[in-house]
């Protein structure tokens, strides 16, 4: 076997080896056999429409909307340093990870390595499946959010010149229709999921939009 061959299967045994203790000992959501946690429901946007203030109903719907935002399921991949979190507690990523300029990892250690296009059960006494999606990947930076208070994300998230250029109806598509976003309403078992669903976050940004996408002070 030529070395360049010994040195890569070895590197993938590590590896796989590092991936095992992970599952096996690097705590990450509910306990072992525990249910996962009931969702978090969501009040319904029209519940604002009592607010008659549009920019006091706006912000109101960014705070509710703060509920799925600052949730463990956003934060872990919205982190400020290029390593993702894991847990309810958000604690850093074991194995030890970077996401790289692209989100997806760095050369030789690339996300797919263990995240494929689906959740996968394990067998471990910690971590009951491995997240995955076809898209999977940290945010890109201009989207790092933890750390930071609600009113700073919501001024972050809607500033085209610190969210990548996107227009506000990007945003709204972002999150009420991409797949990733979708993923923390179906995170695969021993992980609580984002409050209420997709669909009712998506009707809460929309509204938000339309009330002129004012930010809550805090």
């Amino acid at each position: 076997m030529r070395a360049a061959t010994l040195i890569a299967v070895l590197g993938l045994a590590l590896a796989g080896g590092a991936v095992i203790t992970s599952v096996n000992a690097a705590p990450e959501g509910s306990a072992p056999g525990a249910a996962t946690p009931a969702p978090v429901p969501l009040k319904a946007a029209a519940t604002f429409l009592s607010i008659k203030d549009p920019a006091a109903r706006s912000a109101a719907l960014f705070q509710e909307a703060g509920k799925v935002i600052e949730s463990p399921r956003c934060m872990n991949c919205h982190p400020v340093e290029r390593r993702p979190t894991q847990g309810d507690d958000l604690h850093p990523h074991n194995p030890p990870v970077a996401g790289g300029q692209s989100g997806h990892g760095v050369p030789g250690l690339p996300c797919l390595s263990c995240h494929g296009p689906a959740n996968v059960p394990t067998w471990g006494e910690k971590i009951q499946s491995i997240p995955g999606d076809p898209k999977w990947a940290l945010a890109p930076v201009e989207m790092a959010w933890q750390g930071k208070s609600l009113g700073q994300i919501c001024a972050q998230i809607k500033d085209p010149a610190r969210n990548g250029g996107k227009t506000l109806d990007q945003i709204h598509h972002h999150m009420a229709e991409d797949s990733l976003v979708g993923w923390g309403w179906n995170p695969g078992a021993g992980r609580s999921p984002a409050p209420g669903t997709q669909a009712q976050f998506g009707q809460i940004i929309r509204a938000w939009i339309d009330t002129g996408a004012k930010c809550p002070k805090a």
